[in-house]
């Protein structure tokens, strides 16, 4: 919640869903997202690869932030265009100025 807190400070609004099923619906639900951030494993169900996938087909220019703290070495395979990831630990301002630089 610290970091959905820190992108609010910064005027941005902030829907945290549980699972990547959870992920999906809302995906699904929504006429415009300006940032997707996803940790990479989020338990069974999809993963954050996979929402990302999946946010590509509902919003192709929306910008995707991963988060992950070991699956780095995935992202040139995995990963969608206009996309970054951050390494875990990381301090929110780093997730707020990923967030700044892909959203102008």
């Amino acid at each position: 919640m610290a970091l959905a807190d820190a992108l609010e400070e910064f005027g941005y609004r902030v829907n945290c869903c549980g699972t990547g099923f959870d992920a999906y619906n809302y995906l699904e639900m929504e006429d415009s997202i300006a940032v997707i951030v996803t940790d990479i494993k989020l338990g069974e169900g999809p993963n954050g690869w996979d929402v990302a996938r999946k946010a590509r087909q509902c919003f192709p220019e929306a910008p995707i932030v991963y988060i992950t703290g070991d699956s780095a070495a995935d992202f040139g395979e995995e990963s969608v265009p206009k996309s970054v990831l951050i390494q875990k630990p990381f301090a929110s301002s780093q997730l707020v100025a990923a967030v700044s630089s892909l959203s102008s």
